[in-house]
């Protein structure tokens, strides 16, 4: 069995989408889906009819192109997010408001999540994942320590301003620097 076929299409799929900007080119795609179903309504809906041409189908398809290639080759997402926001912007003239401002938002919103996507981040950790390491983590600080790990951190005691003393307890120790 290949590591796909034991893993699971969930987890594979998690795997691939944590390693490109998913969202920001699911939205930026969404945007330009959006703003073509807009050019379709009928004319008594359409606020704004735009330059009668190939403009008005050609940036929300451009849009929807951007955000797929954001999301198949992640390597040039700078570029994509960039063409793609030009292209967001450029709808405001050419289709209906930007398909009435939702399919604007939407592409402005992925284009610039795409843009700050960072490749060298660690995939986020479940919340279920984040509870279950605090509980470990507070049942290890419960747990007694010796009097050998306290003694040979940095070989001093705790009230001669260890690193294991708080600051009340180094203060309380010496206030010297409390006296004028």
């Amino acid at each position: 069995m290949t590591g796909l076929e034991q893993e699971g299409v969930g987890p594979a799929f998690r795997n691939w989408r944590a390693h490109r900007p998913f969202v920001g080119g699911l939205l930026l795609t969404l945007g330009g889906v959006e703003i073509l179903i807009t050019m379709k309504v009928s004319l008594k809906i359409v606020v704004h009819l735009g330059m009668q041409g190939l403009a008005g189908f050609m940036l929300p398809a451009l849009m929807v192109v951007c955000g797929l290639l954001i999301l198949f080759n992640p390597a040039q997402r700078l570029f994509y997010s960039i063409v793609g926001i030009m292209l967001t912007l450029g709808t405001w003239v050419t289709s209906n408001l930007g398909g009435f401002f939702v399919g604007l938002a939407l592409g402005a919103v992925g284009s610039c999540m795409a843009f700050g996507w960072l490749p060298d981040q660690d995939p986020r950790v479940s919340r279920r994942q984040r509870r279950k390491n605090e509980r470990q983590g507070k049942a290890a600080m419960t747990a007694p320590e010796t009097t050998e790990a306290a003694a040979a951190d940095d070989g001093q005691t705790e009230g001669e301003g260890s690193l294991r003393g708080s600051i009340r307890s180094s203060t309380a120790v010496s206030p010297s620097h409390l006296t004028t």
